[in-house]
């Protein structure tokens, strides 16, 4: 049985212009990448419900298996109540299910996965799943360019020039965890989950200019970087440099 909640970013001349542009672009954020964005996967969650431990298979398969897409595990905190405290639950991902409720005009439950920010379907329903993904990766529009990496106790995240808006976001996350339940309704359970986020953190918005920003290292082994619009959808996700899923 699904969980339900109530719904709640010349020659001289040539030369000097040339020594100019060269100026203008090291002073300038880093060009950003220009390949295909991953469709971005959210999975809300939660180890107090029964009903999540297929969903999160679902996702680590696809943390494993699809590069071309970014999974993320979020766990909510509403169902810590009924006998196991979620350690991964993060107000925060209420918060963002909750902000999924209004802008699909749904209600939140768990498992619930919302693909790209625009369509959501229960999480455990595979077909279902994979169905939506290659449904949104085939309209997903071109957005805006996104890189990430390290740089020693910070991340760089570089925003390319296009059309649009939206808010930016650092996602902290883990590769896997395994946890063994002593209560609740896994009570007696080890449960294996994949891309667990750990952190959400707001860097800012982006207007449609090339933009860079820098943020401390977030909790987290592994970092992401998504920008949505005002309505909810994804428009531009990037892993951190180096890492596939």
């Amino acid at each position: 049985m699904y969980r339900h909640l109530a719904l709640f970013a010349p020659a001289a001349l040539f030369a000097r212009a040339a020594l100019f542009t060269l100026a203008l672009m090291a002073a300038s954020p880093a060009p950003a990448e220009t390949s295909k964005r991953p469709v971005v996967v959210e999975l809300f969650t939660s180890e107090g419900c029964s009903s999540c431990p297929p969903a999160d298979a679902v996702l680590r398969d696809l943390a494993r298996d699809r590069p071309d897409v970014l999974a993320l595990g979020f766990h909510v905190t509403y169902w810590d109540y009924l006998g196991w405290h979620d350690p991964f639950a993060l107000p925060e991902a209420t918060k963002r299910q909750r902000d999924y409720g209004a802008s699909l005009r749904g209600t939140v439950y768990t498992p619930q996965i919302v693909i790209d920010g625009a369509h959501d379907v229960v999480g455990s329903d595979r077909p279902a799943v994979l169905g939506a993904i290659r449904q949104m990766a085939a309209s997903a529009v071109a957005g805006v360019a996104v890189r990430v990496r390290r740089e020693g106790n910070s991340v760089m995240v570089d925003l390319g020039a296009g059309a649009g808006a939206g808010a930016v976001m650092l996602i902290g996350y883990d590769g896997e965890h395994r946890t063994s339940v002593a209560r609740g309704e896994n009570g007696g359970r080890s449960l294996v989950e994949a891309n667990v986020v750990r952190s959400v953190s707001p860097l800012g918005a982006w207007s449609g200019e090339a933009v860079r920003f820098s943020h401390a290292v977030p909790a987290g082994e592994r970092i992401a970087v998504l920008v949505q619009s005002a309505g909810g959808a994804i428009i531009g996700a990037a892993r951190e440099d180096g890492h596939a899923s």
